[in-house]
This record gives C-alpha cells, structure tokens and sequence, in this order.
C-alpha cells in the first residue's frame, strides 16, 4: 500500500483517539496468512467471541485466532454455569457488529458487556484486534485495551 493513499479511521481508531489511546490501525485480512505484514503472525491476532451466559447475557471472550475457546473456562470467570456461541443471525443485533468486525472497544462503549481476555496476551507488548469494520484492525497493548474496555484477563484458551 502507498504511503499517498491514507485509510479513513474506523469509529474505534476514533474513540481511542479522543481518549489518546496508543494504538496503530492496520489494514489486514487475518484468514490470508500470505497477506499478514511482516512481523506479524497469526497468534498476534485476536478474535472477540461473543456468547450469552445462562445468567449474566451476553459475555465476550477474546483469544488469539489460533487457539480455541473453552467455553467451561468462559462460564466459570464470567458467574454463568454454561456459555455458548451467540447464533450468527443474533450476532449483529446483539452487539452491533457483524460476524468478523466484533471489537472489544465497540461493544464496550455501546453495550457494556463484560469482557474477558485470555491471559496469554499478558505475554506479549502488543496484540491485534478488529476495529469495528471486516478487514481494519488495531495493534495495541492488552493491558491498555483492558483498562479501556474495563476486562479481565482469564485462562479462556482449550488446553
């Protein structure tokens, strides 16, 4: 990509802006690992889960793309006895996002859902998560994320 050619911000590079948030916007298709920027691999990106909680509602998980969700592990940190994945056709109208752009930093500032974050991200200076549009990401440090979002970090991956 030119360096002319400058991508207008998502609405959630936005709000991390006004909230002077260090972050970098990317522009990235995670399922292409041929297409992934140099030093970036896939591990280094996050997925945001959204499933409903038998007595909480809605509850967001956030892992890297290559590891799977438990979601007993999910259930147990977020005070629910079983979780599961929010159907595909209930997914935009429950978190405003269509399946692939779901974001901890939309979700948060719209619907206040609690959020969980594997701690494995705490290994790390800097994750990628999706920036509310399919194919935008960001590239930002998990602790500061967490802070924003207000989330925990949790054991969320399958072992």
């Amino acid at each position: 990509m030119s360096k002319k050619h400058k991508l207008k911000k998502t609405l959630v590079e936005q709000i991390l802006d006004k909230a002077k948030i260090e972050h970098e916007g990317l522009s990235i298709n995670a399922l292409e690992e041929n297409t992934l920027p140099e030093g970036v691999n896939r591990s280094d990106i996050y997925k945001t889960l959204a499933l409903i909680g038998d007595k909480t509602g809605p509850v967001i998980g956030i892992l890297p793309l290559t590891e799977h969700l438990s979601e007993k592990k999910l259930a147990r940190v977020s005070g629910n006895k079983k979780v599961s994945m929010i159907p595909q056709k209930d997914l935009q109208k429950t978190t405003g996002y269509i399946h692939g752009a779901n974001n901890p930093v939309g979700i948060w500032q719209n619907k206040k859902f609690p959020i969980f974050i594997d701690n494995i991200a705490l290994e790390q200076d800097w994750i990628i998560c999706s920036a509310g549009e399919l194919g935008r990401s960001i590239k930002i440090n998990a602790q500061t994320l967490a802070d924003f979002v207000h989330a925990d970090f949790a054991e969320l991956r399958e072992k």
